[in-house]
């Protein structure tokens, strides 16, 4: 599967993509405090609360981008 042209470039979220990547933010927020009060501290724990934050970059892209990269209508 080839990407999409604008694969790599910046896409301006609309205005229900935007609405959507909030509350994506709020509940991963709210699930990495949960995290910090209930797990140890540690080497671990601060690798899963870094991929979590990762995982919600992700969930932009899937979000504003169809798989091949393309702009989500």
């Amino acid at each position: 599967m080839a990407l999409h042209p604008s694969t790599f470039e910046y896409l301006k979220p609309t205005g229900d993509q935007l609405h959507t990547m909030m509350i994506v933010r709020m509940t991963t927020a709210d699930y990495v405090r949960f995290l910090e009060d209930t797990l140890p501290d540690g080497p671990d724990k601060t690798y899963l609360i870094r991929k979590t934050r990762e995982v919600a970059m992700w969930a932009n892209v899937c979000i504003t981008r169809n798989a091949d990269g393309a702009p989500r209508e």
